[in-house]
């Protein structure tokens, strides 16, 4: 699974990116110039209370999120480099993938929308969870594993707890 999730994170990097100067790294983000539609954020809001889930915070693009440690270290951005340490899951309580013995290291310019969205609301050593509608995470492209076994349908809602590590 790891290499289907790096596979689609490669691809990610390839149609996006930050802008940098050649001084010094410069982000120019907007988080909220991709919003999920009115429909998928209905699908989450249910999902939600459905689940009990009463503290999530409403992000300006339809994700919800909750800090459950704000951390006190450096703040990424969203074109940061971090380390963290991650559990991906299904509505159905599903896992589709996560970090087990060591943390994994990504930049976040070549995460799904979701992540470049949230990480940055959270300091170093903080953790969070996002509750991701599918027009922020993989959308409605199924996800296979290497043996071609779908590991995350079409059109899912994703849920990923995180703790950030560290933050470059």
């Amino acid at each position: 699974m790891r290499k289907v999730v790096i596979a689609v994170l490669l691809a990610v990097a390839i149609f996006s990116g930050c802008a940098k100067s050649s001084s010094s790294a410069t982000c120019t983000y907007d988080p909220c110039s991709l919003k999920a539609p009115a429909n998928e954020v209905t699908q989450l809001e249910t999902y939600l209370a459905n689940a009990g889930i009463t503290t999530a915070i409403k992000h300006c693009s339809g994700m919800y999120y909750q800090i459950k440690s704000a951390g006190s270290g450096a703040m990424p951005t969203a074109c940061s480099y971090v380390t963290v340490n991650y559990k991906g899951s299904l509505t159905n309580g599903n896992v589709f993938d996560q970090t087990t013995t060591t943390p994994a290291s990504f930049p976040l310019a070549t995460l799904i929308e979701s992540w470049r969205k949230a990480m940055p609301l959270v300091q170093k050593g903080g953790s969070i969870t996002m509750y991701i509608p599918p027009t922020l995470g993989y959308g409605y492209a199924d996800q296979k594993d290497a043996n071609g076994n779908i590991v995350i349908p079409s059109g899912s809602i994703l849920i990923f707890d995180v703790q950030l590590i560290d933050v470059q």
